[in-house]
């Protein structure tokens, strides 16, 4: 994709009003039911701090489950994998280097993750699991959207607005694996029943996540909004996405700033065996000789 195709327009007017209302979303909460997080993102040599605020109210079980990861480091050295007109995809792949050549590369998440719980001494809250009895964990997300029957009677806070923060998930096709989880309502809205079977389409999110940088509103009903972006002109648009964009003026005309990897193999590690091998690609749109990396996530205030 040639540099002028890529390149984001700036709307300064409109992303401060979009700012200063993720703001007022937030009026009159309390501390508890938003965290404050920081992601540090390093671009060309340099360091790019963007101020988030999560929602427990909107998101408990995904908010809990990014803030374990983040103060596990997780997240420390990956990259975005995929730099879209309308977000930044990451929380999934490294960059790895042989012989001077980069090359992007899945995370082993459940591996990793239980490497993690091993070396820090530290047990993650599971709300997924393979079986009826849960003596199997997936380390993945309870699916907290309309989709999967997870509805906010009182309304949310948060919509897929610019500066959003959304887990996803991979696709994992037309399978019909089944998991159990834990319901964060406490089966209020499920007969009273805690632990419920569900689809594991739904309920397999893991580490992935994005900040919707597009201008236009999304659907959010099969993927969880848990935070925003506090102050999205100041630090993304005239920080982050400016620093790209000054990099990509440099480039020749007909240079590109990303790699297009088409037909990318999803789902390598699933615990699936049927996820794994049903032959799931999809495109990225990756930085690999200018790479924008995730440096740290900081919790602030849990």
């Amino acid at each position: 994709m040639k540099k002028k195709l890529l390149r984001r327009a700036f709307a300064v007017g409109t992303t401060a009003l979009i700012a200063v209302g993720s703001m007022a979303m937030f009026a009159g909460c309390t501390t508890s039911n938003n965290p404050e997080i920081t992601i540090t993102y390093t671009f060309n040599g340099e360091d790019y701090e963007v101020d988030y605020i999560l929602s427990r109210i909107d998101a408990p079980k995904t908010v809990q489950h990014f803030i374990e990861l983040a103060d596990a480091g997780f997240y420390d050295g990956l990259v975005i994998h995929d730099y879209q007109s309308n977000a930044l995809y990451t929380g999934g792949y490294r960059l790895e280097t042989t012989d001077g050549q980069s090359e992007l590369v899945e995370v082993d998440y459940l591996t990793e993750v239980k490497a993690l719980e091993q070396e820090k001494g530290i047990t993650f809250t599971q709300s997924v699991w393979m079986d009826e009895a849960r003596t199997q964990p997936l380390y993945a997300v309870y699916g907290e959207f309309s989709k999967n029957g997870v509805e906010q009677e009182n309304g949310k806070e948060l919509s897929a607005t610019q500066g959003a923060l959304v887990m996803y998930y991979t696709d994992k096709g037309t399978g019909s694996e089944q998991v159990w989880v834990q319901r964060a309502d406490g089966g209020t809205d499920n007969d009273g029943e805690e632990y419920q079977a569900l689809s594991y389409k739904y309920n397999s999110a893991t580490s992935l996540f994005y900040t919707f940088t597009g201008e236009n509103i999304t659907s959010s009903d099969s993927y969880c909004v848990f935070g925003m972006a506090s102050d999205y002109a100041g630090q993304m648009t005239d920080g982050l996405l400016a620093a790209i964009n000054d990099y990509i003026d440099t480039l020749d005309e007909d240079a590109s700033f990303t790699t297009s990897l088409t037909n990318q193999k999803l789902n390598t590690y699933d615990p699936f065996r049927s996820v794994q091998t049903a032959g799931l690609t999809a495109d990225f749109l990756t930085p690999i000789d200018m790479p924008i990396i995730v440096k740290s996530v900081v919790v602030n205030k849990y």
